[in-house]
């Protein structure tokens, strides 16, 4: 991979790789050269060491998602005694998911200050902080400003999502990416579920949240243990504050951004707030709540990697243009349901949605690396220098992609919140998710889809030579 600014290398031969997998930089585990776009080289060495990155950022990554979104369950806990209306819980889950969608953007970037194999160290061993916290604070009595701050700590944990994305991009070629960032995503949004269902056990044996959390603490030092052990820091992922700034001026980073929104905000906001609808709006108690809220979540997280497939086998666009109007008709549905207070309809197509999220979630994701490799080829870049373009801009764009479309899930509780306060329900709510899945599938069409002569070209108007910007295959 070449750094930026400076000239690229001639692209290694296909048949005799000059890349090593070897680590050899400072004595640890340090890859010096990387080169996953050459068969040869992936065939002989880098699709092992690929793979067990991602089988151990995965790991990392689940306990993340988990401790980010334990105050979906903790709420659940937290009863008369504690003092708490349902406008206080939303609120206190929306600030959560707040911080997990901020520091997505510099957790994105420590991947390259530090190696992605320490960083996973570093930020998993964080995740002791909002757990060792909450486990402190968790009794009647704690006031609410108590909570809410502990709880924002808890917002670290989404951080791991995005450093994990950009790590594992840059392990794989172009045409395993989505496959490869669907199961990577896939098997930390399973964290939601996993934490749900543990959540259950623990409340069906009458134990406190203090139990739920004492369980997550060893499990922790485990992920950070077995990520100094198997991971490995690529050197070439350079840190290129240029990127970032290159990412943010593209108009597609921003695109994406809200497409992200509709899928990932959707299943991270759903995911928080799905427990408390239940509770509040049918009249569940906490543990027939516990009883069905993983569903949704743990299927959504389970589809997520079929999504990033599919979009490798039938183009990412088309996936997610297709998705959202299942979204919106199941939305219509769950307006329905919520008018009629229908509880089987309600959760039947609850679960529909998250589903649809999920595989939303991988077709996305798999349109972020295609759009800047179609505008590498544009400029007219081939061979390496093109998916060295490619790997740069969609790597440090993940970051903003990732946290813009995680204030979806902020957005998603507050609209609960607001529609609970204003009609004591979470109706209004539906249907302005409804008209936003509106708007993200005519986003899709408008930019991705519609015929070549609609699309924006790479060439000024003087230079009509240079190829056509074509996102058929995004």
């Amino acid at each position: 991979m070449t750094a930026p600014g400076t000239a690229p290398a001639p692209p290694s031969s296909p048949t005799s790789p000059t890349s090593s997998a070897s680590p050899t930089k400072k004595g640890s585990r340090w890859i010096e050269e990387w080169d996953p776009e050459n068969e040869t080289f992936w065939n002989e060495k880098g699709e092992k060491i690929a793979r067990r990155n991602l089988v151990f950022s995965v790991l990392s990554e689940h306990i993340g998602f988990s401790i980010w979104t334990m105050w979906s369950v903790l709420v659940l806990f937290m009863g008369p005694e504690y003092g708490l209306t349902p406008a206080d819980k939303f609120l206190l889950t929306s600030m959560v998911t707040l911080v997990g969608a901020v520091v997505r953007v510099p957790y994105t970037f420590a991947v390259a200050i530090f190696g992605g194999r320490n960083w996973t160290i570093i930020s998993a061993a964080l995740l002791l902080i909002p757990t060792v916290a909450a486990f402190s604070v968790m009794e009647p009595g704690t006031s609410f400003s108590t909570f809410l701050l502990v709880g924002l700590l808890a917002g670290i944990g989404g951080g791991n999502f995005a450093s994990s994305m950009t790590n594992i991009n840059a392990f794989f070629p172009l045409k395993k990416k989505g496959w490869a960032l669907g199961l990577n995503a896939g098997g930390g949004n399973i964290g939601v579920p996993v934490l749900q269902l543990a959540g259950l056990a623990v409340i069906g044996a009458s134990g406190g949240p203090r139990v739920l959390l004492g369980i997550y603490i060893p499990l922790i030092l485990i992920a950070a243990t077995l990520a100094a052990l198997y991971m490995d820091n690529l050197a070439s992922v350079k840190n290129d504050t240029g990127a970032a700034i290159d990412s943010a001026k593209d108009a597609h980073t921003w695109i994406m951004s809200f497409l992200y929104i509709g899928t990932f905000g959707s299943f991270i906001g759903y995911s928080f707030a799905f427990g408390q609808v239940l509770t509040n709006q049918f009249g569940r108690t906490p543990l027939q709540a516990a009883y069905l809220t993983f569903i949704g979540p743990l299927l959504g997280s389970l589809i997520r990697p079929l999504g990033g497939w599919l979009a490798d086998k039938y183009g990412g666009a088309r996936i997610t243009l297709y998705n959202y109007v299942g979204m919106a008709a199941a939305t219509a549905v769950l307006v329905i349901a919520s008018m009629q207070k229908s509880l089987p309809l309600f959760v039947s197509v609850f679960v529909v949605l998250f589903v649809l999220s999920g595989l939303g979630n991988g077709s996305t994701y798999k349109m972020i690396p295609g759009i800047f490799q179609a505008k590498a080829v544009a400029k007219g870049l081939e061979g390496e220098e093109a998916a060295a373009y490619g790997r740069r801009l969609s790597g440090a764009s993940m970051g903003l992609i990732g946290a813009v479309g995680a204030l979806g899930g902020v957005g998603i509780n507050l609209a609960f919140r607001q529609s609970f306060l204003s009609y004591g329900s979470g109706t209004g709510a539906f249907v302005a998710f409804l008209a936003f899945y509106a708007a993200c599938f005519v986003v899709t069409w408008a930019v991705y889809l519609r015929r070549p002569a609609g699309r924006i070209t790479a060439a000024s108007p003087s230079s009509e030579a240079k190829p056509q910007l074509s996102f058929a295959e995004v």
